[in-house]
């Protein structure tokens, strides 16, 4: 029978090391946040998620463990935060959000937690963290606060973390699909990797060029709804300035202070159209959803990286042994690609990933099973 002790212990443990988890990653996002009020909201969070870590490390030593905890960051924790500075908060805050939002119920059941409210905060902290990646009404924040949660939630445009992972996924899944059903047919292994080669290019352009389209789209439909809004702001300035108090008052501010804050803004045209093309349409006017060019160019290169990795191995190889050194290292690099999907779901590594490998390798060997039959039939 187990130690009850030894579970409780294991239980404040994973605890502490969650809540520290997660007051590293708000301290190194408050870090490099250059927004003042998002800052401080980040530095607020990590402060919380520290007096909880604490309150476990208290709970620790009362079951009389003497021994020294030492704090390393989980694998997934570290990652984020290399990506927070490289690309930015805004490119992880979906993840976040997401694990956020599991998590928020872990301590319901846990009679420690709910003596000192910690479900209630860790309910609080995703809603906040909601409110600033998916633009929730943000009940409980001030008006200009939640304008600019708003039009930082705009400008992510998606969820980049999920579209790189995605992107070079699809590259690796179809191009493997490709090779293993042309290798079925028993073809020359400069044959193979020429048909590859070719697969290769011809879904990075496809990709590129259906992303630009959609990025293009995207962009002209902003520029003419800001348009006019913009003819409505010179028009009918008064009808304008009723939406935005209307708009702020769903956000949760007293009519009389949501008309206020709508007359100033209304007189200054710019800030107006600015305000309003974030609050009522949803845009952000000065990235318009992004670069069509640079989200071509982002999808041919994450295409080009998963479709090469099958591909490779026939220009130095043939035979079987072609065949099986393409399985093997597309099978570790869905493995890798299973992997990174955990940072948006919070799932365990080994299950991810192994379910990317069973997924992909089914899925080649299907089409070289098609082959292989399409090949007897046409060399019989």
């Amino acid at each position: 029978m187990a130690d009850p002790n030894v579970e409780k212990i294991a239980r404040y443990q994973d605890n502490w090391q969650d809540e520290r988890n997660s007051a590293a990653l708000y301290r190194a996002l408050s870090a490099i946040e250059e927004n003042p009020q998002l800052k401080e909201i980040y530095r607020r969070m990590a402060e919380a998620e520290e007096k909880h870590s604490n309150f476990w490390e208290v709970k620790i030593r009362s079951m009389g463990q003497s021994e020294p905890l030492v704090y390393k960051p989980a694998w997934r924790t570290t990652i984020l935060i290399f990506l927070a500075k490289r690309f930015g908060p805004k490119f992880i805050l979906p993840s976040i959000s997401t694990m956020e939002q599991m998590g928020s119920n872990k301590y319901d059941i846990q009679t420690e937690a709910r003596s000192v409210k910690m479900p209630q905060q860790e309910k609080s902290h995703a809603r906040l963290l909601r409110a600033i990646t998916r633009g929730s009404k943000g009940r409980g924040l001030e008006g200009s606060q939640v304008a600019r949660l708003e039009g930082r939630h705009r400008a992510t445009g998606g969820n980049a973390l999920r579209a790189a992972v995605l992107g070079a996924n699809d590259g690796l899944v179809s191009n493997l699909s490709l090779v293993m059903g042309v290798a079925g047919a028993d073809l020359a292994p400069r044959l193979v990797f020429i048909t590859g080669l070719a697969g290769l290019l011809a879904g990075a352009c496809s990709m590129a060029l259906g992303e630009w389209l959609s990025v293009q789209s995207a962009r002209e439909l902003y520029q003419r709804q800001i348009a006019v809004e913009e003819q409505e702001i010179a028009e009918v300035p008064e009808e304008e300035a009723e939406e935005l108090a209307l708009i702020y008052q769903s956000k949760g501010l007293p009519e009389a202070e949501a008309k206020r804050l709508a007359d100033r803004l209304i007189h200054n045209q710019a800030n107006a159209l600015d305000t309003l093309s974030r609050e009522e349409l949803g845009i952000d006017p000065d990235e318009l959803g992004g670069s069509a060019w640079v989200a071509a160019a982002t999808s041919f290169i994450l295409f080009t990286m998963g479709a090469i990795i099958p591909v490779a191995p026939f220009f130095f190889l043939g035979g079987s042994s072609a065949v099986l050194t393409s399985l093997v290292v597309s099978s570790l690099g869905l493995f890798l690609i299973g992997s990174a999907i955990t940072l948006l779901t919070g799932r365990n590594v080994l299950f991810s990933g192994m379910r990317q490998v069973l997924f992909g390798l089914m899925a080649a060997a299907i089409t070289y099973g098609v082959g292989r039959l399409i090949g007897v039939a046409v060399a019989g």
